[in-house]
């Protein structure tokens, strides 16, 4: 009787130890899918960055696609993450538009989407589980804010706007031309966009130069690659950036702050990149069923001359 006691508690082991293997091996790690915008700027780089570490550091299986510039490659990442059967889509979509039949797609295929960075305007709201970003609107109420404040509510504005129809560039030509009609002085006599890249920034601050000459005082820029990319025409033309023309810029990448610092931009609004932690955070609830937040918010702020030296050496970005 003893020894088959000892046989049966053995093969109850046995029997319980294989099981605890077989769904260890069932267990797979999470897979998801990102179809991210590009690499047009210093935070886009840090974004990508942040999510693929965090990735990595969880055991996350990351399907990392990047969209280099076009919608069209980001609606052939989806469909692909779709096929590859992911466990949750990221999207940091390029424009605010367009998205309504690829997201229907994903939601056939019972995948949740989290849509991050830009928002999407869509007249069906299920397609997507929640945003996760920074506040566009409220960025470029804080660069006009400072600004009139700074200039004592005169000057003429050159703008350097972001992507045509992306949700940052239209948010900070909105609140920041909202903000600035309480000053009858501040005007914008020129706008165009540099699409978020230093290149462009360059470029069409070289063509406002040539057009408007010393009639600009200041530079608004909706990132601040472009705004590098503008101190350098500035100072190619002869002038001193920061002081012939105030800068003020939205992002505080490191160069940004470091440019503050230096005295050639003079304000830079933080928009925070590193949402890797964030994003997977909220992954891991949906797929376990829990309520998660419709939108939030990263928090932001503003770096100028008064504190731009205390912070520079603690930049992640």
């Amino acid at each position: 009787m003893k020894i088959t006691s000892v046989f049966q508690s053995l093969l109850i082991g046995f029997v319980a130890a294989a099981t605890v293997l077989a769904s260890a091996a069932d267990k797979k790690p999470l897979k998801v899918g990102f179809a991210q915008t590009g690499a047009e700027s210093a935070w886009r780089t840090a974004n990508s960055e942040s999510m693929k570490a965090e990735a990595a550091k969880r055991g996350i299986d990351l399907k990392f696609s990047d969209g280099l510039g076009k919608q069209e490659n980001q609606i052939r990442a989806i469909r692909s993450f779709v096929t590859q059967h992911v466990d949750a889509i990221v999207l940091a979509p390029l424009v605010e538009t367009g998205w309504d039949p690829v997201l229907r797609e994903a939601k056939r295929a019972g995948i949740p989407v989290i849509i991050t960075d830009r928002t999407i305007q869509t007249a069906d709201e299920s397609l997507y589980v929640c945003f996760i970003g920074s506040d566009f609107l409220t960025e470029g109420r804080m660069a006009a804010d400072w600004l009139a404040k700074k200039v004592n509510g005169k000057g003429r504005i050159v703008e350097l706007q972001g992507t045509p129809g992306s949700a940052p560039a239209n948010d900070r030509r909105k609140s920041f031309g909202e903000a600035i009609a309480k000053y009858p002085e501040l005007k914008i006599i020129d706008a165009q966009s540099g699409d978020f890249r230093r290149t462009g920034g360059k470029e069409v601050m070289e063509a406002f130069i040539k057009k408007h000459g010393k009639d600009i005082d200041i530079l608004y820029a909706h990132n601040d690659d472009m705004a590098l990319g503008a101190v350098q025409a500035i100072e190619e033309a002869g002038l001193k950036p920061g002081k012939d023309i105030v800068i003020v810029s939205i992002d505080a990448v490191r160069e940004g702050v470091q440019a503050v610092v230096d005295g050639k931009i003079n304000c830079t609004v933080e928009c925070n990149p590193l949402f890797g932690p964030k994003v997977y955070d909220t992954i891991q609830k949906v797929i376990a069923g829990e309520k998660v937040e419709r939108k939030s918010f990263n928090k932001d702020e503003l770096f100028d001359s008064t504190n731009a030296a205390a912070v520079i050496a603690t930049r992640q970005y």
